[in-house]
């Protein structure tokens, strides 16, 4: 069997305290978030000095739709859905992380991270977010995009640095450079979701597509924090027939791939 490729964590991540902007706080985004406690904890149990320091943005309140599909109350309603999660984060597990209460358009209220973790529902949004962590003037050593529609979603974890300066392998290609469509907004108005009114939104999407998407890209994150390397970048999940299809570290798989009518993405 060919040997696999094999992608190594930035050393200095082994000790220093790891960074990591979380943009959107939807179904994706707030699976995520609530996922990265037990990931820092996790760290300093392993033995790491430092763990995580997380900051989220989402300019977005909380409405009556989302206390169905979103871990939202009718009491929150009308409260910045970042600063509902961020204030529950912080009591429940003593942290010290930050919200941010913005929409992302110019890249002004994104702090250079680590990792720019992506869970956003638009084509658009996501374009805008390729544009920023791709600035000579910022820094982004990774960037975690999540994407989902009715019963499917992919994750993909890319170097978006122009070079990989720290001589840890070949660069992880980002989710734009494999699926140029996904940052397409002219494509946004073919995408139906997310529905305006509760019943209609549980009827559109499946309601454990955003967790399955969340806990599969946190678990790779557990694994290239704790072992410092992974031998995959992402996946492919399908809710319908159950299946869950790994992206690998591979020059071969990315050419492959690259061809955009090779495989649906979801926004």
């Amino acid at each position: 069997m060919p040997k696999q490729s094999v992608h190594r964590l930035k050393r200095r991540m082994l000790t220093d305290r790891i960074s990591i902007v979380v943009v959107g706080c939807g179904g994706t985004g707030s699976a995520v978030l609530s996922g990265l406690p037990y990931l820092h904890h996790a760290l300093l149990a392993a033995g790491h000095p430092k763990g995580l320091r997380v900051y989220a943005i989402d300019g977005d309140r909380v409405s009556e739709t989302n206390c169905v599909r979103q871990p939202f109350t009718s009491s929150e309603i009308g409260l910045y859905k970042v600063h509902v999660l961020m204030q529950r984060l912080n009591v429940f597990w003593e942290l010290d992380w930050v919200g941010i209460p913005s929409h992302v358009r110019y890249g002004r209220d994104v702090p250079d991270a680590d990792f720019l973790i992506s869970c956003v529902d638009t084509r658009a949004a996501r374009g805008t977010l390729a544009r920023i962590v791709r600035l000579k003037t910022r820094r982004f050593y990774y960037w975690l995009d999540l994407g989902n529609n009715a019963s499917s979603g992919q994750f993909v974890l890319g170097e978006p640095l122009r070079a990989n300066r720290t001589g840890t392998g070949m660069r992880l290609r980002c989710v734009d450079e494999l699926f140029p469509q996904i940052v397409n907004a002219k494509l946004d108005a073919r995408d139906t979701l997310p529905a305006c009114s509760a019943a209609e939104s549980l009827i559109r999407q499946e309601p454990y597509i955003n967790s399955m998407l969340a806990q599969h890209a946190l678990a790779m994150l557990a694994r290239l924090f704790r072992h410092g390397e992974i031998v995959y970048h992402g996946g492919f999940i399908s809710q319908e027939t159950g299946r869950v299809n790994p992206l690998p570290t591979d020059r071969n798989t990315w050419a492959r791939i690259q061809n955009p009518r090779r495989l649906n993405v979801a926004a």
